[in-house]
């Protein structure tokens, strides 16, 4: 018999040192056993792999960065929408979801859906405002605290010790051992990012991540811990193995029981010395190592689509622990035409 088929569109279809989510998502819903996806490809750079994968990506289209606003955003999709009929929008990077967010009503009228965490959701567990997310949820958080210029950092200091994470409101951390890092990596950051930084309490111990989806109702429809294997000098995984942790999927399901949480998303801990966890921060949406929940038994993009659909979804009640992910890359071959094509066209 033959899949339904549904037309999807994906963004973060960069593939780089530190990849996007959108590959591995697209990889999720071509092997969905419920539909068949039809995948449209948005963009913000004429050179994010993911537009070229043409086994994976069915037509790519470029979409304004999120500092347009909202109004050309909606107006690109409108257009794309015309061309493609889409079913589904998944977006993939913290930055872009407030607009999305923004926008999901107006989507659902013109019969785009979306599964995306509330506004009042999305800035709850913003960086800025993680230790009263903590002392709310009665969960361990570092302590923190946000900062708008230069010449309050000193000042800041007299709270915390040596080494303290630097932070990004929405992307990039390092770790500074001494004031003139420290002035060094809020330049860098703000630079890239915007204000505020977040200068965060360093938590020695080992790193794990749980990836989950949330039903918007308190249910956990998924969720697997992972351990990281390997990092990035830009603190991404590279390599990370499965684990069964009943504290860390309690953890995760009260999280999404108490803040009803709806779509996918990301916790960050730190396990010390102690084996305390805490909570260093939450993704509002679908990591890059989504596949290796693909392959350990728990499809989220596919289980993800199907909520943004309204249907009801059976949540995972088991997966395949002691199965490891390892990220590679390769060199891909690409015709010149197609990248001049989407550079002045916007589409490919």
């Amino acid at each position: 018999m033959s899949k339904r088929k549904i037309t999807i569109g994906v963004t973060g279809l960069n593939a780089i040192d530190s990849p996007g989510p959108g590959v591995p998502v697209i990889r999720g819903l071509k092997e969905a056993k419920a539909f068949d996806a039809r995948i449209i490809g948005l963009s913000y750079e004429s050179l994010e792999p993911g537009i070229y994968m043409h086994d994976l990506v069915d037509k790519s289209y470029q979409i304004p960065y999120p500092s347009v606003g909202i109004d050309t955003l909606f107006e690109r999709i409108k257009y794309i929408h015309a061309q493609e009929s889409l079913d589904v929008i998944i977006p993939n990077f913290d930055a872009e979801l407030f607009s999305f967010i923004r926008l999901a009503a107006e989507l659902k009228k013109m019969g785009i859906h979306t599964c995306l965490p509330t506004a009042e959701q999305f800035e709850e567990r913003q960086k800025t405002n993680l230790p009263d997310f903590g002392k709310k949820y009665n969960i361990h958080v570092p302590e923190s605290e946000a900062i708008f210029s230069a010449d309050k950092i000193a000042g800041t200091l007299k709270n915390f010790e040596y080494p303290v994470v630097v932070k990004g409101r929405y992307y990039d951390a390092t770790i500074a051992y001494n004031l003139e890092q420290l002035t060094s990596a809020f330049h860098k950051i703000a630079s890239k990012w915007g204000l505020p930084i977040i200068i965060q309490e360093f938590i020695k111990g080992t790193e794990y991540n749980v990836i989950g989806l949330g039903d918007g109702k308190g249910n956990t429809i998924a969720a697997v811990p992972m351990r990281k294997q390997y990092i990035t000098d830009k603190g991404k995984a590279w390599g990370g193995i499965a684990i069964t942790d009943e504290k860390l999927l309690d953890m995760t399901k009260r999280f999404v029981k108490e803040t009803k949480w709806r779509g996918g998303f990301e916790l960050e801990l730190m396990k010390n010395s102690k084996n305390e966890y805490y909570l260093m921060e939450i993704n509002p949406r679908i990591p890059a190592w989504v596949y290796l929940a693909v392959g350990v038994g728990q499809n989220i993009p596919e289980a993800l689509t199907l909520l943004a659909l309204g249907e009801e979804v059976a949540p995972y009640t088991t997966f395949e622990h002691g199965k490891m992910f390892i990220r590679y890359s390769w060199d891909m071959i690409v015709d010149l035409k197609d990248f001049e094509k989407i550079s002045t066209t916007g589409e490919l």
